[in-house]
């Protein structure tokens, strides 16, 4: 018989369990913040830009405006006062101090806020633009927000709740990634503008294979249709968490397969390589197939 008495001494090793780093009052509270920033800082400005009241960042594409640095100092402040031990980045803030993003792996919690994801659209009038709000523990993402400013609706999920498009009234929709298909049946979301240069033709060349390859400018949107089943795959070009980090939690709680190109989780501290979400493994890897001559570029963004 066991000697239950004492723990194993291997069991020692392990590590505590953690609680949950956001209670549901806190995630009403979450949402609340980002409502409240948007009616105040955002929604006000859509549409009403001067030419002085668009700024270029590091290019002509690369857009800023005033709702994205005051949405986001707003949404910022009140995030530290509801969790004063957190760290708390901003798109805006990075933009001005990259160095913060080496702190995402030591954070035992951290936010990521993308306070107007979708700039360019919300600078030329397209109602296509969002917040989003990640939280990560040491980069491995935990919770994810993201709202429509024009809706005002949010998907949202965590590590257990069931992933949900919900409203300020009425009942809340479940959300569900697409079901498998055969690849030429399949819709996709590729940014090929974001990719290098010199694999552009050869990922151009990729899109006839499938039904239909579209982009929205807008990593907010491009998630809320994966996770409502609407668009099958995606695969990015870059990185950057405050764009992923939400998405590629409720895509993996939808039930899709959510996998760096290369291999492995996708986690908030990596800063090159591809995200490839699926409906399934299976479905996962013949895409992967398809896209594997990325990997072998030199000068992954």
């Amino acid at each position: 018989m066991t000697d239950t008495s004492t723990t194993p001494e291997s069991d020692q090793s392990l590590p505590a369990t953690l609680a949950p780093p956001i209670s549901n009052a806190q995630r009403t509270q979450i949402i609340n913040i980002v409502r409240r920033a948007a009616r105040a800082e955002v929604m006000p400005r859509f549409r009403r830009l001067s030419d002085g009241d668009i700024r270029t960042k590091s290019n002509a594409q690369d857009l800023v405006t005033d709702a994205d640095t005051k949405a986001e100092a707003m949404i910022a402040r009140a995030l530290q006062i509801a969790f004063p031990s957190a760290l708390v980045i901003g798109e805006e803030a990075v933009s001005a101090k990259p160095s913060l993003l080496d702190d995402i792996a030591d954070a035992q919690l951290a936010f990521h806020i993308d306070p107007v994801d979708g700039t360019w659209n919300f600078a030329h009038g397209l109602p296509l633009f969002g917040v989003i709000i990640a939280a990560t523990r040491y980069g491995k993402p935990v919770f994810g927000l993201i709202y429509d400013p024009v809706g005002d609706d949010w998907a949202i999920a965590d590590e257990e709740m069931t992933p949900q498009l919900q409203r300020p009234f009425g009942a809340a929709q479940t959300l569900q990634a697409a079901k498998s298909k055969p690849l030429e049946e399949m819709s996709g979301i590729i940014p090929l503008h974001l990719f290098p240069k010199d694999k552009q033709p050869a990922l151009a060349a990729t899109f006839p294979d499938f039904t239909r390859i579209n982009t929205l400018r807008c990593s907010a949107h491009e998630y809320r249709m994966l996770a409502q089943g609407y668009v099958d795959f995606s695969l990015t070009a870059l990185l950057h968490p405050w764009d992923h980090a939400a998405g590629a939690l409720i895509m993996a709680r939808a039930g899709a397969h959510v996998e760096m190109l290369d291999g492995g989780d996708y986690d908030a501290t990596r800063k090159t390589g591809h995200l490839l979400i699926a409906p399934d493994k299976a479905t996962w890897r013949k895409l992967k197939k398809k896209f594997n001559f990325l990997l072998t570029s030199t000068d992954e963004n």
